[in-house]
């Protein structure tokens, strides 16, 4: 009997939209995931104001979000297999919720600071937990023939989430009569706090609908819910082989000791996996390239090189609405040519794009800002060159690196070890993020130029990778993840054999 506990799908009999749906519903929290990863974007020359802080500071209070997101990943496969997978996606709800209104309610003083830093740690969480449970849960609901595409319908969630974010950040800045993310709005709140109140609306609508999607089948058949795991299958499959589905996943988990870290590693010689380094190298290269100081500074940098305030906000509108164009794009590939080769297209668009910025900010003149301090302006041709090579940059991102890692990771890792491996990718890559977020203020205060420099290189580093390490996964079952990408169990072997 095989050892794998995923189903092998054949839709024939299955409810096709209602796998569609099922999916739709779980990548919701990508979106919540996207606003509030990137509704600082708009906030961030406020909260420096507010609370006097420098770019050391600031960059911390901007990358809070990403502390909490490192524990929220690295816990959630765990809670995922004791509570089940819906409960994760209702209490990421729950935080999302909770940040909102703490956020809000921070108070201008220093304890005020560490409160609005406390509440974007536990905003942070709920992002972690989405990020992880998503992809896992989509995988494990999803037919290989169309798993790619589900599967990236957690990063148009997520691109969504940062359009809605930089969009409520732009109209609610243009309501104040200063235009200015500090200016005041209705209930007497600044709308920089407003920006984070808006949160709670779809944090509401996610958690109301995670009652409405079914609970895994593996998780059901894990916990003795076995009518329930059926009735759950027959909608997804059809009731074709459905007894054998079962009886295939029963008999692997008959096998199985609890989830633990130490599943990581191969028992005969206590090395770690290769396949959870490559997964979780493959994931903080995402970060490293420095997708996300577009959208958590794209403000600030635009205003940096000459734009107005509002200006910039429409700048990061567009390329937002550039990112989710892209998504589309990907989902549409994904399933087609692959996922290998979108990778290695979007690590040669994204070297080229970051070393057409390095250039130009590397040699644009300095000169005294507003504050006194020198900041780079881009004359003639570099300033059009700079937003156009800023957008390529997201479109190679988009159709590549920003979906096809979340569909990877929620598909490329043996059973056994899927929740603990993903939770340890997914962690890995919000590390990567805050390394990223924090020493952006104190690189574009040196040179803009070094700090694209830095992303050209890793963007580079992703090609080769991808083009060594990374295996196609396109059609395969997420039964043939334990052989084709090197999990080494003799009980695989076995199977092998016997077939």
């Amino acid at each position: 009997m095989s050892q794998h506990t995923a189903v092998t799908p054949d839709l024939s009999g299955g409810d096709s939209r209602g796998v569609i749906r099922i999916a739709s519903v779980a990548a919701l929290g990508g979106l919540l995931f996207g606003y509030d990863s990137a509704v600082i974007n708009g906030a961030v020359s406020a909260i420096g104001e507010v609370w006097h802080i420098g770019a050391g500071a600031l960059g911390f209070a901007v990358a809070a979000a990403l502390i909490g997101a490192a524990i929220g990943a690295m816990t959630a496969g765990r809670v995922a297999d004791r509570v089940g997978r819906l409960m994760v996606m209702k209490i990421a709800a729950l935080l999302f919720i909770l940040s909102a209104i703490g956020c809000v309610l921070a108070s201008e003083t220093t304890a005020g600071l560490v409160i609005f830093i406390v509440f974007r740690i536990i905003g942070g969480a709920g992002v972690g937990f989405a990020s992880v449970i998503a992809p896992a849960y989509i995988a494990e609901v999803s037919p290989p023939q169309i798993r790619g595409r589900l599967g990236s319908l957690q990063q148009l969630a997520i691109v969504t989430g940062i359009f809605l974010s930089l969009l409520v950040d732009a109209l609610l800045v243009h309501a104040t009569s200063t235009g200015q993310p500090d200016g005041m709005l209705w209930f007497g709140l600044e709308a920089w706090r407003w920006m984070f109140l808006v949160l709670a609306v779809p944090a509401i609508i996610y958690g109301a609908l995670a009652f409405t999607i079914p609970e895994s089948p593996r998780y059901l058949v894990a916990a003795h819910r076995i009518p329930e795991a059926r009735k759950v299958l027959t909608l997804l499959l059809g009731e074709k082989n459905l007894e054998i589905t079962i009886n295939r996943i029963q008999g692997s988990l008959a096998g199985e000791t609890k989830p633990s870290w130490r599943d990581l590693k191969n028992s005969r010689t206590g090395k770690i996996y290769p396949i959870v380094w490559i997964g979780l190298i493959a994931s903080m290269l995402q970060q490293f390239v420095g997708i996300n100081v577009i959208f958590y500074y794209s403000n600030t940098l635009w205003m940096a090189v000459g734009f107005n305030t509002s200006s910039a906000f429409t700048i990061s509108v567009i390329t937002s609405i550039v990112n989710i164009a892209t998504t589309i794009v990907a989902i549409l590939l994904v399933d087609r040519i692959g996922r290998k080769l979108l990778l290695m297209i979007g690590s040669v668009g994204m070297t080229i794009s970051l070393a057409v910025l390095a250039v130009c900010f590397g040699t644009a003149a300095m000169v005294p800002d507003a504050t006194g301090q020198l900041a780079p302006v881009l004359n003639g041709a570099s300033g059009p060159i700079a937003l156009v090579s800023a957008n390529v940059f997201v479109i190679a991102f988009g159709m590549s690196w920003g979906p096809v890692i979340w569909v990877l990771l929620g598909e490329m890792f043996p059973n056994r070890i899927r929740g603990a491996a993903l939770s340890l990718a997914a962690a890995g890559q919000w590390v990567a993020n805050w390394i990223v977020t924090v020493t952006f203020p104190g690189l574009k205060d040196i040179s803009l130029g070094l700090a694209y420099g830095i992303y050209t290189g890793f963007a580079l580093i992703s090609l080769l990778f991808v083009a060594k390490f990374l295996i196609e996964t396109k059609g395969r079952t997420l039964e043939d993840m334990d052989d084709a990408l090197g999990e080494d169990r003799p009980a695989a072997s076995d199977v092998a054999q016997a077939s």
